[in-house]
């Protein structure tokens, strides 16, 4: 009885802790300071990563720097705080960080119990296997008996068993607190198989010294939408963060670009002038100078060019679209109209 009262303290005080934080007005908080706080990974190519100099690029810092350009006008004005799986959370819910961008799931757990909002999903994934060419594996389900590399803290977890005990098959885990860790210990052969987010094992993969070693199995076994997430109760930071992607996947579907936008500001199609501030209900509904949109997508480019860069075609890892290509392409993403 005492060990549930405890933890029904610590889930009140959690709630609480949020809530004040969040009844601070992080958008006022963040304006004040100067800068966004951004939890990010401890380093993930194409998602959250430092290079030599610690400038960070990535997928899930650029949802970070749309936010400050909205918020600051300035999409430089981030302070980015690395984060493993088990204490990105504890972050946000503190106020240690203004907003989680970490390739994080949305799950009924996490959105209903934690004092946490996730905001539209900035990749859609799902979780895969990763295996050494040596072993001649080519399906998930020769993976009996198999020794399986998992990072603690994860969906995967979860995801690994309920796949195993579907396809009544047996396996060990061997759990690791961080990607590093995780990478690591399938590159030195502590096991057979390496599980997680099938974007995040081609990230994984161009981290081992003979990435052509391994492959990537097709199997997808799970439904990982990831994006960012804020603290409950602070329904305006909330809009920012998430209109700031709406922001990037609009401009992708009306074909404005970081090259093209000064020109389309002198256009006449009235949902591109909505857009950039000309027309329309403007920066007024969330708390914004008029241009905030046209300086997400000047700075920090529409969905496409985000994706492109740093995860796509243009990037190493040469992740083809998929369920992330737009609604009218044969994907998922699909952003509310700016009207």
């Amino acid at each position: 009885m005492r060990k549930v009262t405890w933890s029904l303290v610590a889930v009140v005080l959690t709630l609480f802790i949020s809530a004040s934080l969040a009844q601070a007005s992080t958008k006022d908080e963040v304006q004040k300071r100067g800068y966004v706080q951004c939890g990010v990974s401890t380093g993930l190519p194409g998602f959250s990563n430092p290079d030599e100099k610690g400038n960070w690029t990535g997928l899930d810092v650029d949802v970070c720097r749309a936010v400050a350009a909205a918020t600051l006008g300035d999409a430089n004005k981030v302070k980015f705080i690395p984060l493993n799986a088990k204490e990105r959370f504890t972050a946000l819910q503190s106020g240690e960080i203004d907003i989680l961008s970490r390739n994080t799931t949305w799950t009924l757990t996490r959105d209903s119990s934690l004092g946490l909002n996730f905001a539209h999903p900035n990749y859609y994934d799902g979780q895969g296997f990763m295996v050494s060419k040596r072993l001649g594996v080519k399906s998930a389900l020769e993976l009996d008996g198999a020794v399986v590399c998992i990072q603690a803290g994860t969906t995967t977890e979860l995801n690994l068993a309920d796949y195993f005990t579907q396809q009544k098959m047996e396996y060990k885990p061997l759990v690791f607190d961080t990607s590093d860790q995780t990478v690591k210990g399938f590159e030195v052969g502590r096991c057979d198989v390496l599980t997680s987010d099938q974007s995040q094992l081609y990230s994984l993969r161009i981290k081992l010294e003979k990435p052509e070693d391994a492959v990537v199995l097709p199997e997808i076994i799970s439904k990982e939408p990831l994006g960012p997430v804020v603290r409950q109760g602070d329904d305006a930071w909330f809009n920012i963060v998430k209109w700031s992607m709406y922001a990037m996947l609009n401009a992708e579907e009306m074909g404005v670009t970081s090259a093209n936008i000064d020109s389309k500001r002198n256009g006449t199609d009235p949902g591109t002038q909505r857009l950039l501030g000309e027309e329309g209900i403007k920066g007024s509904g969330l708390g914004l100078s008029d241009d905030w949109a046209y300086n997400v997508v000047k700075q920090v480019g529409n969905y496409s060019e985000m994706f492109e860069r740093n995860v796509g075609m243009d990037s190493p890892l040469k992740i083809s679209r998929g369920l992330n290509a737009l609604w009218n392409q044969g994907g998922v993403q699909y952003a509310p109209p700016i009207r």
